[in-house]
């Protein structure tokens, strides 16, 4: 799974990175440690504006949902069947790319999770990447608010991600660069689930050790 990510990169790098544009300067932070729980805004690029980052809140709200609390459910979406979950099925052909340049999974130690390990896993020397990601549009009915809203995909982890997550054994789906294009323009969706993964470096944070 994926509750917890890092967009550490200052503005120009992102920019530069995805050569787009982004919409609201004042909205732009870097940040070590996001928390999906915070239901955070981070930089986002949708398919409908490929060359703009823009800010959408981390949690997807589907435009049918009667309150936000579903979005508690909707950080992740397994890519295996997203396609069938009343959740995410109207947002198939939204596709985003969600702008990071780590992430953070723990290695359970003992039976029931109660020593772990916690590592930062990304691309080396930190380069920037993108989750897949799906966005919804939602209305409160209440105060009449418009909130932007996005999910990452998941897939069975690769064998070094099976070491890590080692409970339920996910990981997130990283596009490879010259596959962010692709994703944009709604290759179908299958093709991005497990065996397809980038060549991640992992490291300890609670030790020196580092997993390649």
């Amino acid at each position: 799974m994926c509750f917890q990510s890092k967009q550490s990169k200052s503005a120009q790098e992102v920019e530069n990175r995805f050569n787009a544009t982004i919409d609201n300067p004042l909205k732009f932070k870097q940040q070590n440690q996001i928390n999906g729980f915070d239901y955070p805004e981070t930089p986002i690029i949708v398919d409908e504006r490929p060359n703009i980052i823009t800010h959408y809140h981390w949690g997807l709200i589907p435009s049918w949902a009667k309150d936000e609390e579903i979005k508690k459910y909707t950080l992740n979406a397994k890519i295996e069947t997203v396609e069938e979950k009343p959740s995410f099925r109207n947002s198939i052909n939204k596709r985003c790319l969600v702008i990071s340049n780590g992430f953070y999974e723990w290695k359970w130690l003992d039976s029931k999770g109660k020593i772990k390990n916690k590592y930062e896993i990304g691309l080396p020397n930190e380069e920037l990447f993108s989750f897949a990601g799906l966005y919804s549009e939602w209305v409160d009915t209440t105060t009449g608010e418009i909130k932007h809203t996005y999910t990452i995909l998941t897939t069975e982890a690769n064998p070094l991600m099976a070491e890590i997550h080692n409970t339920k054994k996910r990981m997130p789906v990283v596009l490879k660069k010259e596959d962010e294009a692709k994703w944009l323009k709604h290759y179908p969706i299958n093709e991005f689930a497990f065996p397809y993964s980038v060549d991640f470096i992992a490291k300890n944070l609670d030790s020196p050790t580092t997993l390649f």
